[in-house]
This record gives structure tokens, C-alpha cells and sequence, in this order.
């Protein structure tokens, strides 16, 4: 599938089964995967529970763990409602909490060799966290009733991958 702008890609990179397969207990397994996304905004925010939940059913892995990584320091992955006013306030809220022109190091060239003046999206994804580690039960990522999980751009538009590993029977 090709890339599309805030939809997200499996990469086929990784291989199913880590190598290490071998010496895991029977029945024991771990997947791994690196989906891809092409934001299109500085600061977007991405609902990622169906492609998270597509690649643990295609673990085979009935229940256990999955453990999802940014693979990037200006993206944060994390769990909240998906609404669309919820969704404004949150942009709001980190837009208001770390300001991008405040007079940050990583932007002042007398101090940095950063060229793409984001401080303040570093920052956020700092704030916000890389990772999360969920429970799969019935080969599902569990979820209350209004989670979900989100993926958040905060210096697009880029492209952007996060590692899912699900390790479980």
C-alpha cells in the first residue's frame, strides 16, 4: 500500500519472528513489525489503534503484551478519546504548555547546529512519551471503551515509523 498523507504503511522490513525464536518457551512467540505514516501538519495527531490492532491480529499472538516505540524524539505515541474537540484542546494545550517562539537553545545557532528551529516539538514529544506497552487479549490491543491509541506529529510534515513489538502465547 503506498504511503498517503496521515495513513499509515506496514513496512516489510522487519521480519515476523525475531531470530531468537528459538529460545523462547513453546509456544512463547514475539513479532515484530515498523509501521509508516507521511504526516502532512507541523502538529498532527493520528489515530493508530486500527493499524496497531491489524498488526497484532497478524502476530497470531492471543495474549500478552505489545509494545509500541516512536522511532523518533519529535513524535509521541500515548492513549486518550478520539474527539474532535478533545483533539483541538490537545493541540491547544501543548501549543499553550511549550510555546515555539520562546528563545530555546536548540534553535539559537550560537548554541545549536539545528537547522529546523524545533525545540518546542522535542520538547512536546518529551513531554508526551515515545512509548507505550499495552495488554493484547483475544489477539486485540485492550482498550476502555473510549481509548485510543494516538499518534502525535509535532514537526511535520515527515515521515515517521513506529516499532511494534507483540510477544505473548
Amino acid at each position: 500500500m503506498a504511503p498517503v498523507n496521515g495513513t499509515s504503511v506496514q513496512s516489510e522490513t522487519n521480519p515476523a519472528v525475531s531470530p531468537s525464536a528459538a529460545a523462547q518457551p513453546a509456544g512463547y512467540k514475539i513479532f515484530n513489525r515498523i509501521v509508516d505514516w507521511i504526516t502532512s501538519d507541523r502538529m498532527q495527531l493520528i489515530n493508530a489503534t486500527d493499524r496497531i490492532n491489524e498488526v497484532v491480529r497478524k502476530s497470531g499472538i492471543r495474549d500478552g503484551m505489545v509494545h509500541l516505540q516512536s522511532l523518533h524524539t519529535t513524535t509521541a505515541v500515548f492513549i486518550n478519546e478520539w474527539q474532535d474537540a478533545l483533539l483541538h484542546d490537545v493541540r491547544s494545550f501543548l501549543e499553550d504548555l511549550i510555546d515555539r517562539d520562546a528563545e530555546w537553545r536548540h534553535n539559537d545557532p550560537n548554541y545549536s547546529d539545528c537547522e529546523r528551529r524545533n525545540a518546542d516539538s522535542h520538547l512536546r514529544g518529551m513531554v508526551m512519551g515515545q512509548s507505550l506497552c499495552l495488554q493484547v487479549r483475544n489477539s486485540a490491543v485492550l482498550l476502555g471503551t473510549w481509548q485510543s491509541i494516538i499518534l502525535a506529529e509535532f514537526d511535520g510534515p515527515r515521515s515517521r515509523s513506529v516499532s511494534i513489538q507483540v510477544s505473548g502465547i
